[in-house]
Order: C-alpha cells, then sequence, then structure tokens
C-alpha cells in the first residue's frame, strides 16, 4: 500500500481505494478531480436524454361549446406529442349535477376522439363527488418519437452552442 502511494505521488496521481475488504487491498492510481468531471458530466448527458412526463389537466364543463372543446382537443393533442400524460375532469355545478348520465356521455364521446389522437386510458372514467376524472397516457410510439425529437433538440442546441464558442474564439483570435 506504501508503495502504491508512493509511486501515485511520483506522477502527481491520486490513490483511490476500489475494494478496501480484498485482501490485499485492490487501489487505482487515478486523477480523481478528472474521474468526478467525467462522471458528472456523463450524469449531465444522462439527464439530458431523459424525458420527463408530467401530468398536464385539462378541465371541462358538460354544457362545453364545440369550438371550447375543439381548443381543448388541440391542447391536448400538443401535450400527448410532447409526450405528458392528461388528467381529463369535467366538473358539475349546480343544476348540472342532475344531468350527470348526459355529462358522463358526452364525456365519454371526448374520451373516444382523446383515444384517436394516440392516447391510452390509464384509469375509467370514474364520478367523485361533482366531478367525472381520468387519465391518458401517451402511445409508446408517441412517447418514442418525443424522446427522439428532445434528443435532436439537445443536439441542436449543443451544435449551436459549438458554433457560438468556435466564433467567439475566431473574434478573440482576428
Amino acid at each position: 500500500m506504501s508503495e502504491a502511494l508512493r509511486i501515485a505521488e511520483g506522477q502527481g496521481l491520486d490513490l483511490v481505494e476500489i475494494s478496501p475488504t480484498a485482501t490485499p487491498p485492490l487501489v487505482k492510481v487515478i486523477d480523481y478531480g478528472k474521474f468526478k468531471y467525467e462522471a458528472q458530466k456523463k450524469a449531465n448527458e444522462a439527464k439530458q436524454k431523459q424525458l420527463v412526463v408530467q401530468l398536464k389537466e385539462i378541465q371541462l364543463k358538460p354544457n362545453i361549446e364545440k369550438h371550447d372543446l375543439e381548443t381543448k382537443l388541440n391542447h391536448a393533442k400538443k401535450f400527448l406529442e410532447d409526450g405528458d400524460k392528461i388528467k381529463m375532469v369535467m366538473q358539475f355545478r349546480g343544476r348540472e349535477m342532475a344531468y350527470k348520465d348526459a355529462g358522463m356521455e358526452k364525456f365519454k364521446s371526448i374520451l373516444v376522439s382523446v383515444v384517436e389522437m394516440g392516447a391510452v386510458v390509464e384509469q375509467e372514467p370514474l364520478m367523485q363527488g361533482n366531478r367525472i376524472i381520468t387519465i391518458l397516457a401517451p402511445d409508446k410510439q408517441i412517447v418514442k418519437m418525443a424522446q427522439q425529437r428532445a434528443r435532436e433538440l439537445a443536439q441542436k442546441k449543443a451544435e449551436e452552442k459549438a458554433a457560438r464558442r468556435e466564433g467567439k474564439l475566431k473574434n478573440n483570435n482576428e
């Protein structure tokens, strides 16, 4: 162990203990600062490639107009394309509570149109108090496309950053 420490100091590197319980203990001669930097860099790259799935909420009323419904469905389509889950809520107020069955039928017809966009029903519509709630997730293929798009965007940003950095270096050298 002392010989390994002497070798590491002679090379200007660090002696890192890999397996202290082994006989003899397993050590490695490396530049520990560089090792930590590269590990952090790998972790950041992995984090950039991840797709974070968020839960977006779309609120509806039982007497929603056609144009308003189209707008909500366009939002749902965008959320699905981004790879996010959707929580759809239809809330009943006052006298609307007397027409829960009609509201449920309308909600199910809305669900059909969202499923046609590429959604999968994770939780069937449930009546909870004065609300009907369901959770939808994007189809696996849509998620893969969203991940691919996210990777392409990250790569494009990195290339633009490198180009800007290179442009600054050229300007400084001139």
